[in-house]
């Protein structure tokens, strides 16, 4: 019998994880301390967008070809039935081990028999790190043929972390200090056909990749290498229009200065019906687009929220107190709850702080004030 990990390894794991700077940093150590306590053989562990729970970016890969992201990801959009992310996120302890899943009958998927046996794979436990319903990281653990399946144990653990490492990674979606005003390019496209191989990408794609995460990527003939959270992407709108996945193909990047992207996918239709390329349109991101995951970071409730997008209209207390339909008072309380949470002390440090790098399109479309009154009246 292999002991059951101890708590105070896992209080450990944990406390060397909330000291992590970045995504990357985060999992590289907890991996490290993790195979202390849960011995495994390679390993993905992923950001996700928490509204669409698809791969972002950064991705962290350990003893695995990265050539097989493709791979994986076709089977887990198109072919696979067993411990899906998507159902995962909903279940009620979202991590689950392949070979329990499937009663030691892992033939039954084809995640085993296309992307693990050609890779001399045993067994994947796999997890969805959530905080609040939402995914914010996922976790595929391998062990190889020759090692025993992960177990009930091995599920606990996991599932003790899910929450507190998805709390952690929510909050590198809080500001960094304020950007230097550049010119970002447009619109970039890139054309992908059935197999995810890129066809084509204009020169504003080009530039917008130069600035992403390095991470497992692949080389294409255009000679860009190609992120995996981008083929997925496009794998993804595929998979949806062919009506073997639900949602949508869209997630948010944070890039290497700081700055936030959107990537969404879909797939294009011939004048016959029949599918087409799927087109991938990378473009900067809208302060709609980013806001949410900021106020996510500093935990604020939905009533803060609430205030907060009240404060970045300019808006006085007895304005916000009529629009809430609360009192003078409690708009107070909420204000200063938002200014502890977000570490600030005015409502213009406030407004600086969440949304400096949208000064130009807040201010452009009339709903943020670049000066906002401090004033409690």
């Amino acid at each position: 019998m292999v002991p059951a990990p101890s708590p105070t390894g896992r209080r450990e794991l944990l406390a060397r994880a909330a000291e992590t700077v970045d995504a990357l940093g985060m999992f590289a150590e907890v991996s490290r301390r993790l195979r202390r306590l849960l011995p495994y053989d390679a390993a993905v562990w992923r950001v996700t967008d928490p509204v669409t729970g698809m791969m972002t970016a950064p991705v962290r890969v350990e003893n695995l070809d990265e050539g097989g992201c493709a791979a994986y990801w076709e089977s887990e959009l198109f072919t696979e039935n067993v411990n899906l992310f998507r159902d995962l996120a909903l279940a009620p302890v979202p991590v689950a081990g392949l070979r329990r899943t499937t009663g030691d009958l892992p033939a039954r998927s084809t995640l085993y028999q296309d992307f693990m046996r050609p890779r001399g794979l045993r067994d994947e436990l796999r997890a969805v790190l959530r905080v609040g319903g939402r995914p914010h990281g996922h976790i595929s653990l391998f062990r190889a043929a020759g090692r025993a399946a992960f177990d009930s144990r091995d599920t606990a653990l996991i599932a003790a972390l899910s929450t507190p490492l998805a709390r952690k990674l929510r909050t590198f979606s809080e500001p960094t200090a304020p950007l230097a005003p550049a010119v970002s390019p447009g619109p970039g496209l890139l054309l992908f056909d059935a197999s995810g191989v890129l066809l084509s990408a204009n020169d504003e794609a080009r530039a917008h990749l130069e600035d992403v995460p390095e991470g497992p990527a692949v080389p294409s003939a255009l000679g860009l290498c190609i992120p995996a959270w981008l083929q997925t992407t496009a794998m993804k709108a595929r998979a949806v229009a062919q009506q073997r996945d639900r949602g949508r193909a869209r997630i948010r990047v944070r890039t290497r200065t700081g700055r936030w992207l959107i990537c969404h996918a879909s797939c294009l239709r011939g004048a016959d019906g029949a599918l087409g390329p799927s087109a991938v349109v990378i473009e900067p991101a809208r302060a709609s687009d980013v806001v949410p995951l900021i106020v996510d970071a500093y935990e604020f409730t939905d009533r803060e929220a609430e205030v907060t997008q009240c404060i970045a209209r300019g808006l006085p207390t007895a304005e916000i107190a009529r629009r809430l339909h609360l009192s003078p008072h409690t708009v107070r309380d909420h204000i200063k709850a938002v200014f502890e949470k977000a570490a600030v002390s005015s409502r213009g440090e406030l407004v600086s702080r969440l949304f400096t790098e949208y000064y130009a399109p807040l201010a452009e479309s009339g709903t943020l004030r670049t000066t906002v009154p401090d004033e409690d009246s």
